[in-house]
């Protein structure tokens, strides 16, 4: 009889310890982020280089900027970033030259990021800054620039971005932003104004390259 109470006791002690240790495979994994090759729990931060398209005053432009940024929970990121652009070449009749405009802003980066450990998922980074923006003028004749005019703002940049986990440390995003910035008015050296806030407000279509430990 108390063979039987021993070999019952142990048996339920042993059951006990494969469920709980069943219980910690299951959880464990289910905190794990799936990525398109697997699934890995991460947290922690990124650095991230972004490409983009936009029309600045109307004409094609290129963007340029990267962001670093510190996760908390998965779920949101805050760091710091900026913006380069410049918009394609074109003659004024003002100035008798090429001229284009150029300029850059950066600031306070926001990223809520929804179902992060889904292999694709979505997130809204939110940019909050300042900037500036200047009307250049090629000389042709000797090969220099020169800034005509410039203005200084702020800009707020909303964004939406469907985000893939390629890896560990590897993600890459697709989004669209559009940019808020306060009222500029930018003149020629004739006087007459060439370009403004509504100049530079619009959408943006960019890709951006994340490598960090999510």
């Amino acid at each position: 009889m108390k063979k039987l109470l021993l070999s019952a006791a142990i048996l339920v002690l042993l059951t006990s310890s494969l469920r709980s240790q069943d219980t910690l495979v299951y959880n464990h994994k289910n905190d794990e982020i799936k990525t398109l090759f697997g699934n890995h729990r991460a947290r922690g931060f990124y650095g991230s280089f972004t490409m983009g398209y936009s029309l600045i005053d109307g004409r094609d432009a290129v963007m340029m900027g990267g962001r670093l940024s510190w996760i908390t929970n998965h779920s949101i990121a805050i760091g710091f970033g900026g913006t380069g652009f410049i918009n394609e070449f074109h003659y004024s009749s003002v100035q008798n030259n090429q001229v284009f405009l150029t300029g850059g802003y950066g600031g306070i980066y926001i990223e809520p990021i929804l179902m992060p450990k889904f292999p694709i998922h979505l997130s809204f980074p939110v940019l909050l800054g300042a900037g500036g923006i200047s009307y250049v003028s090629e000389d042709a004749n000797y090969h220099m620039n020169f800034i005509e005019d410039g203005a200084a703002f702020l800009i707020a940049e909303p964004s939406a971005e469907l985000e893939f986990n390629i890896t560990r440390f590897f993600r890459i995003s697709l989004g669209t932003s559009y940019r808020f910035p306060t009222p500029f008015d930018i003149g020629s050296s004739g006087g007459s104004k060439t370009a403004s806030a509504e100049s530079l407000r619009g959408w943006t279509y960019n890709i951006s390259f994340k490598f960090g430990k999510f």
